[in-house]
């Protein structure tokens, strides 16, 4: 079976010849794993790239005491483990699924060596790496400067711009989350999160009903980060 046609739009590969996808293609091994299941753990060696074809995974950063905060939600088409296996150093995220999984996986020796003779691909890796250094960057942000309230508007508004579905009325319905999960996006308490979303509830920005969340003024809800 050939993955060249996901390959192609994947932007570190999406540069690549046809023949190359193809190659690209023979050297991928199928992985599949169930929700909640752990992909690797932090401080693992790292031995593969990941692509994910289907379901999603969440990257993540956990503590002795058992507090999570997520960095990112990777669905189909995105890759992710580059950075093991550039710098060979162990893993310095979790990768969990988040549903059912099924991956791609990149040995670390074919990685390095298509990458050697490949040099484009290099090029798409450093976007890659950047947009990852952004999203950091934009955490750590969130952190220092922002409240809670001001932290979920600004996950709110991210998760309705790359996931969002029209709804009824100009609205966005964003995906289901678990209060705790969408806790872990913000890096705040389950408590605040919950808090801070009957706030915008009552205040008419949304409704959140059995975690379904539909974003009813994004305008008014990007004040609160703006």
């Amino acid at each position: 079976m050939s993955f060249a046609p996901l390959l192609a739009q994947i932007p570190m590969f999406e540069h690549l010849a046809p023949e190359d996808l193809e190659h690209l293609s023979g050297l991928l091994q199928q992985r599949r794993y169930n929700k909640g299941e752990v992909i690797f753990h932090q401080g693992d060696v790292g031995t593969a790239l990941f692509i994910v074809r289907k379901g999603e995974v969440a990257i993540r950063l956990s503590s002795s005491e058992g507090r999570e905060v997520i960095l990112a939600l990777l669905g189909r088409g995105e890759a992710f483990g580059e950075l093991a296996l550039l710098d060979g150093e162990p893993r310095s995220t979790d990768a969990v699924a988040r549903d059912e999984v099924h991956l791609l996986s990149l040995h670390q020796e074919d990685f390095r060596r298509f990458l050697v003779e490949r040099p484009q691909v290099a090029l798409g890796l450093l976007a890659v790496l950047s947009r990852m250094v952004r999203r950091v960057t934009q955490l750590v942000h969130d952190s220092a400067f922002l409240d809670a309230r001001a932290r979920l508007a600004r996950v709110l508004l991210d998760l309705a711009r790359t996931q969002g579905q029209p709804a009824a009325e100009g609205g966005i319905l964003i995906p289901k989350f678990t209060q705790a999960d969408l806790a872990n996006l913000c890096g705040v308490t389950r408590e605040s999160a919950n808090k801070w979303l009957r706030f915008y509830a009552r205040e008419g920005l949304l409704t959140y009903e059995n975690g379904q969340i539909t974003i009813v003024d994004p305008e008014r809800l990007r004040h609160d980060v703006d």
